[in-house]
């Protein structure tokens, strides 16, 4: 009997990227499994923690309210399709340490008891199976549509799918994520890199780059880089759509701060890139346990343009935040 790594004691990992002092719109690339990231040396892409319960309980609320607004697909070719697929299945039953299991036909998820059998060469879930397992009443009214609808439904990452042409022309072909932070799929599928950025404050140096940086993702990876943020609500997903929530802290002790970590996997004969998103929800109170971090924090968001501080949405909050802050900064021990 395998040992669930999602109720084993693992706890999310702790990511503190803004102790820097800066926040900056930029790539900001590791190569995974290579560079130090925080002093550690990741070679995961796909993480499996005991909040595990709690991502798929959100992907799944997500898929109820509107699937179509967290799932699109534009001109994905086959070959690209099928190196994502094989790839998503082979390195998330890896990292799993044997939640899931992959025996290059069907992915069995032992913690949501179901298995899937793909046909990853046409993209199509063949068949689905499903046996008691702790955590299968999460998914047991759950009908994928097709292998990647399943494969993102097994893990806590959202995934997107870059594609580039052999004119150079790069456009998102898949996104498949339940969990956006104020962004609508369906706004960035099939648009380019530069086009899906060009909304982010601060964000004109790195649209500037955008060639090197797709040439670097398909052909020169794997990376993870990392986008942050300070938010009132502790919830997954923030879809546009969804109704404004009530009853938020203005106290910024009841805030949040939430980290994404990205991995970037590329595929140079399929001429695209797979990007996983994993978004982290870390409590304030908790999380700024030290006057290094509250100052660093303070720093980070001191340096955010006025447009960058409207498009977080801390204008605002923005003077209780520091207060705050800085008086964390004095008195945590």
């Amino acid at each position: 009997m395998f040992s669930a790594p999602a109720f084993s004691g693992v706890s999310p990992t702790v990511y503190r990227p803004y102790l820097n002092g800066r926040y900056s719109v930029s790539a900001g690339l590791y190569r995974l499994g290579i560079q130090p990231i925080e002093g550690q040396t990741e070679t995961y892409t796909f993480a499996f923690d005991r909040t595990y319960p709690a991502y798929i309980a959100a992907k799944v609320a997500a898929r109820n309210r509107a699937l179509h607004e967290y799932y699109a697909l534009a001109g994905l070719s086959g070959p690209l399709r099928e190196a994502a697929l094989e790839f998503i299945t082979r390195t998330a039953a890896h990292d799993s340490g044997g939640a899931l299991t992959w025996d290059g036909r069907t992915l069995n998820n032992h913690l949501l008891g179901w298995a899937g059998t793909l046909d990853t060469r046409r993209g199509t879930l063949e068949d689905l199976r499903r046996f008691p397992a702790l955590c299968a009443a999460l998914v047991k009214d759950v009908q994928p549509l097709d292998a990647l609808d399943f494969l993102a439904m097994n893990a806590q990452e959202d995934l997107s799918i870059l594609a580039r042409n052999s004119d150079g022309r790069d456009f998102l072909a898949a996104l498949h994520v339940t969990l956006p932070e104020k962004w609508n799929p369906l706004e960035k599928i099939g648009r380019s890199f530069a086009e899906v950025h060009a909304p982010v404050a601060g964000s004109a140096a790195m649209i500037a780059s955008a060639p090197k940086l797709i040439e670097a993702v398909v052909n020169r990876g794997p990376f993870a880089r990392f986008v942050w943020g300070v938010t009132a609500s502790g919830k997954l997903d923030h879809h546009p759509n969804l109704a404004p929530e009530e009853g938020l802290p203005t106290d910024p002790a009841g805030f949040f701060l939430r980290v994404e970590r990205q991995t970037l996997h590329g595929f140079p004969a399929q001429g695209g890139a797979l990007f996983t998103i994993r978004a982290y929800v870390y409590p304030f109170a908790e999380h700024v346990s030290t006057p290094e971090q509250a100052t660093a924090l303070a720093a980070g968001i001191r340096s955010m343009t006025p447009e960058q501080m409207e498009y977080k949405g801390l204008t605002q909050c923005r003077a209780a935040l520091l207060d705050w802050l800085d008086g964390r900064a004095r008195v945590v021990r």
